[in-house]
């Protein structure tokens, strides 16, 4: 899976540039998009510190990450 969610994280950066993206709202303790918190693949359930995959790139590009949970704090 990681290469996947390494293609998958490099397209969405992509397409992230291409539309000028300002910040990015992601699923939250997602392997893949995760911020702060995520699952550790195991499907047990257990959490581990941490960024996944895509938010840890797009943040390192510049690109704010965002939890689903902080969506009506942005919108204020």
């Amino acid at each position: 899976m990681t290469e996947a969610y390494r293609r998958g994280a490099e397209e969405t950066l992509r397409l992230c540039r291409l539309l000028g993206c300002e910040a990015a709202v992601l699923k939250e303790r997602s392997p893949s998009c995760g911020h702060g918190e995520i699952y550790d693949g195991t499907h047990s359930g257990t959490l581990t510190a941490g960024d996944g995959v895509t938010a840890a790139l797009l943040e390192a590009n510049g690109i704010p990450v965002y939890g689903e949970s902080q969506i009506k704090r942005l919108l204020k």
